[in-house]
């Protein structure tokens, strides 16, 4: 491989990170907001119920907090955000779908947009230490 084309393949995963650090970002900071929405709801009595409202708005604390650090450490360039990184991505997929079936169609557009997008850059983000290798060296 001549380095001109490691260059360009190194700079594709560089951007794929990125791709997948940007949209793990905007995934935790959208649910810092549902839990501040959770937050809000439950202060001002909105909620009947403020077992269940404490639960979720827990969960959806620790995935808020869970998704910004994936994107933190997809920009520090650790290697081990890619699997969380697909699973909570590829979990989006059917999220999308069911929100497109309930008629938020735009909603449900984004979410797999996000999705897809955070799916592609993970996968082409590859293992740390694999840019520039082919699959002959590896082996």
């Amino acid at each position: 491989m001549e380095a001109e084309d490691l260059d360009q393949h190194g700079g594709s995963a560089v951007t794929a990170r990125r791709v997948a650090a940007l949209v793990m970002i905007v995934q935790g900071l959208t649910l810092l907001g549902f839990f501040a929405f959770f937050l809000y709801e439950m202060t001002s009595g909105a909620t009947d119920d403020m077992v269940r409202a404490g639960t979720l708005g827990g969960l959806i604390l620790v995935f808020a907090i869970a998704g910004t650090l994936l994107g933190r450490a997809w920009l520090r360039g650790a290697g081990w955000p890619r699997t969380p990184t697909i699973l909570w991505n590829a979990l989006l997929v059917p999220v999308a779908w069911s929100l497109h079936d309930a008629g938020r169609n735009a909603i449900g557009a984004l979410v797999a947009a996000l999705a897809l997008a955070g799916l592609v850059g993970a996968v082409k983000a590859g293992q740390p230490g694999s840019v520039g290798r082919d699959a002959d060296e590896v082996s």
